[in-house]
């Protein structure tokens, strides 16, 4: 029987506690690196602005006029002397405003994300804290105390829960340490990092069922399913109490008669 894949556990001051076992459909895939290399380079290609822009010799001022006229001074005939080999002149097939991103598939993204995710694992790159709850207010000092009693060197990208506060804070102000939730975790990001930390109820809430696998689609037909049961006991009870007043204004419409 195959080991379980596992990551150590540490407490939020650093000591080593055990390990936790890390779910195979994410950690434990065989990465994908032409999904991955696709979904960097469009993530990458996002960021660029895109505002680079050079005139043609139409939007040059001046120009109007031909320098010299045609034929009998021995020079070279121009037209204009914003021609694009002129100093000042237009430029030829320059750069122009434009959009770089790229269309990306949900299904491709998440892919590329379990593929990084499990290039790290299975190099050992991934460290779980149990929980940041115990900082009570944000201190670069005591994120660098941690990294420190851990044995972290390099890049790190850390990945806590939104109430976890004091820790994206405290981390945040360190040039190495991308900080961020769990939502916010992309596939270059994990690549960029030499090691991946994550809060334990980061990792539980990103294991508990993955999009775009069985797990996940069984719970959304699960929610489906309570979804249109609760709406279909509400439209029978808005039926009864619609006939219910239906017969006590026929029973109102026979008394007044009599």
């Amino acid at each position: 029987m195959a080991d379980k894949l596992t990551a150590p556990l540490f407490t939020a001051d650093g000591t080593e506690k055990g390990s936790v076992e890390l779910n195979e459909t994410i950690f434990g895939i065989e990465p994908n690196t032409a999904v991955m290399h696709q979904v960097v380079t469009a993530q990458l290609a996002a960021r660029r602005a895109g505002t680079h822009s050079t005139k043609t010799r139409a939007e040059v001022r001046g120009g109007g006029a031909k320098p010299w006229r045609q034929k009998g001074l021995g020079r070279a005939r121009h037209g204009s002397i914003r021609s694009p080999q002129w100093a000042g002149g237009g430029v030829a097939h320059g750069p122009k405003p434009r959009d770089y991103s790229q269309r990306t598939p949900k299904k491709m993204k998440r892919l590329a994300l379990r593929s990084a995710l499990s290039d790290r694992a299975a190099n050992g790159q991934i460290k779980v804290v149990e929980t940041f709850d115990t900082w009570d207010e944000p201190k670069t000092k005591n994120a660098v105390a941690l990294l420190d009693a851990m044995g972290v060197t390099g890049k790190v990208l850390l990945l806590a829960e939104d109430h976890e506060v004091s820790a994206l804070k405290s981390f945040r102000n360190l040039d190495h340490v991308i900080a961020c939730n769990l939502g916010q975790a992309n596939t270059y990001d994990v690549m960029w990092a030499d090691t991946v930390i994550m809060s334990k109820g980061t990792l539980d809430l990103g294991q508990a069922a993955p999009r775009g696998t069985e797990e996940h689609a069984a719970s959304a037909n699960a929610e489906v399913a309570v979804a249109t049961a609760t709406a279909g006991a509400s439209e029978a009870e808005s039926g009864e109490l619609e006939a219910r007043g239906s017969q006590l204004d026929a029973g109102t419409s026979d008394g007044g008669a009599a």
